[in-house]
């Protein structure tokens, strides 16, 4: 995998850095069009796209959660109240 990025790395470095013209230029792009255009390249990419966005989401959740649970403490504490265990020095999450 460290070998793709690399390579990967090495073609767009070569692209946007070297005087190489433009028919270099074209045979690059072609190659990285065929390469991004196949199937199984298009499956993975989509695949990522949904772990991303899964965990993107879960994220969100335990922080607005953890976002509650500090609103609710500051507010106990305001009022004397205890909520949700900060006010007791329980943390669980």
């Amino acid at each position: 995998m460290a070998i793709k990025r690399f390579a990967l790395g090495f073609a767009v470095g070569y692209v946007l850095g070297a005087k190489a013209g433009r028919e270099r230029y074209e045979q690059i792009r072609q190659l990285w069009n065929r390469f991004a255009g196949n199937p199984a390249v298009q499956q993975i990419a989509e695949k990522g796209k949904g772990v991303a966005a899964g965990a993107g989401r879960r994220s969100m959740s335990v922080v607005s959660t953890g976002v509650q649970r500090v609103g609710s403490s500051v507010k106990g504490r305001l009022s004397g109240e205890r909520t949700d265990g900060f006010a007791t020095g329980e943390t669980s999450l």
